[in-house]
């Protein structure tokens, strides 16, 4: 039986050590996911802690992760964030730092930087989930194909080629708004 089998199994006893024991070690995986998708570090911070609520209700429920924790935390985190998007409408907005002292580079530079991840922010929503998913754990957890690949339920080859279909995606939208 492997770790993560071994933890999950004292999870579902409710052993406090080992619901411990996820959340320290996934809260911050989950946590920069969302950011990633969301670029808002209170929401991917509400997102994180509605991913862990909801692993203690489906523990309860008998409709807990039963085979992956990763992977069952990493899609609940996906749907989480889903649901934020449809619930959400606002307009984008760009936030500068307060304390612009703080940087060498100037105020417009700054500025500048921060358009350019809203743009891209933006251009990652308009990407297929499946896309996003892929985008948010490769480049933003930094995990590798395989890891992907187990964690979504797909072959390499098909993360693959999503990863090469939302960067040639990402490429065109960038190219268009220079």
């Amino acid at each position: 039986m492997s770790d993560e089998h071994k933890l999950l199994a004292r999870a579902h006893r409710f052993e406090q050590d080992a619901l411990c024991q996820i959340h320290d070690e996934y809260y911050i995986p989950i946590f920069r996911y969302a950011l990633f998708r969301t670029g808002d570090r209170e929401v991917a911070e509400d997102i994180a802690s509605e991913v862990f609520k909801r692993l203690l209700e489906g523990l309860r429920a008998g409709t807990g992760p039963t085979t992956t924790l990763a992977g069952w935390l990493f899609g609940v985190a996906a749907r989480v964030v889903t649901d934020h998007f449809r619930r959400v409408y606002r307009a984008p907005t760009v936030e500068l730092d307060e304390d612009l002292s703080q940087f060498d580079e100037t105020p417009s530079s700054l500025t500048v930087k921060a358009l350019e991840r809203e743009e891209l922010l933006q251009a990652i929503k308009t990407l297929t989930e499946d896309q996003q998913h892929v985008i948010a754990l490769r480049f933003g957890q930094g995990l590798a194909i395989g890891q992907v690949a187990r964690m979504l339920g797909k072959t390499e080859g098909a993360v693959k080629q999503l990863q090469a279909r939302a960067i040639a995606s990402l490429a065109r939208q960038m190219k268009r708004s220079d």
